[in-house]
C-alpha cells in the first residue's frame, strides 16, 4: 500500500492504460510534432491532477499510463486531454488560425486498467518502436 494515494474520504491507486489515435489514423505525429505532444499532454495532466507515469507517442497514435483520482470520470478526463490538447497543437504548432471545425484526434479511445501488471504495462509502453 505505499504507492496509494489518499483524498479527504478514500485511498485509491486508480491506473489506466489509455490509447487514443489521430482523426482517419493518418500518420500525422512525426518530427518535431512528435516531440512537443509530450509536453503538451504532461502540461495537461499536470493542470487537471493526474499523475503520467508513462508515454509514447507514435506516427498515428499515443499510449499514456494514466493515475486518475477516483473523483474523475475516465471519460471526462480522456475528453479533457484530447480536447484541451488538440486545440493547444493546431494553436502551437500547426500555426492555425480558425478553431471551429478543426480535429486532430479521432472520436474514441481504449482504455484498460492496469492492475497489479503495471511495470509490465510500462514496459510495453516504452518499447512500442521495436514492436512494430
Amino acid at each position: 500500500m505505499k504507492d496509494w494515494q489518499t483524498l479527504s474520504h478514500v485511498k485509491w491507486d486508480c491506473k489506466y492504460h489509455i490509447i487514443f489515435v489521430t482523426k482517419y489514423r493518418h500518420k500525422t505525429i512525426y518530427g518535431e510534432l512528435r516531440k512537443n505532444i509530450g509536453p503538451i499532454i504532461r502540461q495537461l495532466c499536470e493542470q487537471k491532477g493526474l499523475d503520467l507515469h508513462e508515454g509514447h507517442a507514435m506516427p498515428e497514435h499515443i499510449h499514456l499510463c494514466l493515475s486518475i483520482p477516483p473523483k474523475y470520470s475516465v471519460s471526462n478526463t480522456v475528453g479533457f486531454i484530447k480536447g484541451k490538447s488538440a486545440i493547444r497543437i493546431h494553436r502551437e504548432l500547426l500555426r492555425t488560425k480558425r478553431m471551429t471545425g478543426l480535429s486532430f484526434w479521432a472520436r474514441g479511445y481504449c482504455a484498460s486498467t492496469v492492475g497489479l501488471d503495471e511495470e509490465m504495462i510500462k514496459a510495453y509502453i516504452r518499447q512500442q518502436d521495436q514492436n512494430r
